[in-house]
């Protein structure tokens, strides 16, 4: 499953700048999910590059929680001047709106797409101490030892925990487990999760 991470602004930049003075002042780019997450590190050399190119400083901002949605919220309410951008993902906008009847953003009306950023793909790993090697043998050790392996992401309705969540539809037997913004690679590492979908 791929992830697509796209970079949207508040609304388009105002008719009043030009291409010859923007910026004039700093720039954010809110990336929603925690240091170190896809979009944090697809935020970084951007802003390297817009800092470079503009000769103004371009923050990268992580303000995450409930999906990415507390950031998202933050940019759509952000004066609609181009210098509060948003790296959305698949997760903000679209996983929520179908995930949560009320956000307080609108994807469709609160931001404008300026790029696709990339392209981001899932992978399943495992705790070295989990006896399986192929997805068809994770799948049987599922089924032969029910609600004892377990899967984790950070964050709940996020694009790795919805990927999982599609995984385990004919799997009852995998449970989720919510790392809540941290690092579920060393989770699977330090043997708190046996199976990753990230």
């Amino acid at each position: 499953m791929k992830t697509i991470i796209a970079l949207a602004a508040a609304v388009a930049l105002s008719s009043t700048a030009s291409a010859q003075t923007f910026p004039t002042k700093p720039v954010r780019i809110i990336a929603p999910f925690p240091p170190a997450s896809v979009a944090d590190i697809l935020a970084r050399p951007i802003a390297q590059k817009m800092n470079e190119t503009w000769g103004q400083p371009v923050i990268v901002d992580n303000r995450t929680g409930a999906g990415g949605s507390v950031g998202s919220e933050l940019v759509a309410k952000a004066p609609a001047d181009g210098y509060t951008l948003l790296l959305g993902t698949v997760g903000t906008n679209a996983i929520n709106a179908a995930l949560y009847a009320k956000l307080p953003y609108n994807v469709r009306s609160d931001f404008a797409p300026i790029t696709l950023v990339a392209n981001a793909y899932l992978l399943l790993v495992m705790h070295p101490s989990v006896p399986v090697r192929t997805v068809k043998e994770v799948i049987a050790l599922a089924k032969a030892r029910p609600g004892q392996l377990t899967f984790g992401s950070a964050g709940a309705g996020t694009t790795p925990h919805m990927a999982g969540e599609l995984f385990k539809l004919g799997l009852r037997e995998v449970v989720w487990v919510n790392f809540a913004n941290k690092s579920s690679v060393s989770r699977v590492k330090n043997g708190v999760s046996r199976v990753l979908r990230n």
